[in-house]
């Protein structure tokens, strides 16, 4: 397991939803990067980094950038970690055949399993994207165990970039119309497979993103355990968000 010392500060960030046609949300997030990302040992990216994202050889120049960004912070010592979102399930899947380096090593970054026990300042935690705990959206949950089948994601990877380009895109379209019928606690996690994740994990923090919906919950379980909820704020430039969340001593700074 991960063990981050106490007096190593941590800064977590999940939901850029990076894309060309958002370039506001983009300079805000790589200019928090650059100004927070020497400051900080350990950075956490927990999915949803791009809001499409077909495979490695599909990276545009905004995700080169990036990946510049990140591969400099790695080189001044910063530990990048990555984490699969929803939207980049196929991050550093390897194409069938394909010799190519997968995104995060061009990052200088480490892939992390979803969810990813650690041990963060002295304390238990797990950290997730947060889609896994959705378990009220039925819908949502048999097209996450579909997409990540390994068989599945082999035979898509297999189809030429413009294809993949034109299905993601499409199904990115559904996605948000479909978003829009449905119940808002649809789409927010359930809270027993948030209890069953942390008994699992022997974890009293639990850090997340995907619900766009950023708050610090705090609980007590009926056994008595103490536990700590924190979700990661989404970044749209226009609507004024986003931000790295700081781990310091402990604790959320800012």
């Amino acid at each position: 397991m991960l063990r981050i010392p106490r007096d190593e500060p941590v800064l977590f960030a999940s939901d850029t939803h990076l894309a060309a046609e958002a370039p506001g949300t983009a300079a805000r997030f790589l200019d928090a990067l650059g100004r927070e990302g020497p400051g900080a040992p350990h950075l956490f990216l927990l999915g949803d980094l791009f809001e499409l994202w077909v495979g490695d050889d599909g990276a545009d120049p905004l995700a080169a950038r990036l990946a510049e960004v990140l591969r400099g912070l790695a080189a001044r010592g910063v530990s990048v970690r990555l984490m699969r979102g929803n939207r980049d399930f196929l991050l550093d899947v390897p194409r069938p055949g394909a010799s190519a380096a997968g995104y995060g090593a061009r990052c200088g970054a480490t892939l992390l399993d979803d969810p990813c026990p650690v041990e963060l300042h002295g304390e238990p935690a797990l950290l997730a994207h947060g889609d896994a705990l959705c378990t009220d959206d039925l819908v949502y949950q048999q097209w996450r165990r579909t997409c990540r089948d390994p068989a599945w994601q082999a035979a898509f990877l297999a189809r030429p970039l413009a294809e993949r380009l034109a299905i993601g895109r499409g199904a990115r379209e559904t996605s948000e119309a479909g978003k829009r019928e449905k119940p808002g606690a649809l789409m927010d996690v359930n809270a027993a497979a948030v209890d069953a994740a942390m008994d699992a994990a022997g974890a009293r923090l639990l850090i997340h993103g995907h619900t766009h919906r950023p708050a610090i919950h705090r609980w007590r379980t009926a056994a008595g355990v103490e536990r700590t909820r924190v979700v990661l704020t989404d970044w749209d430039a226009e609507a004024g968000r986003g931000s790295l969340l700081r781990w310091d001593d402990g604790r959320a700074v800012g």
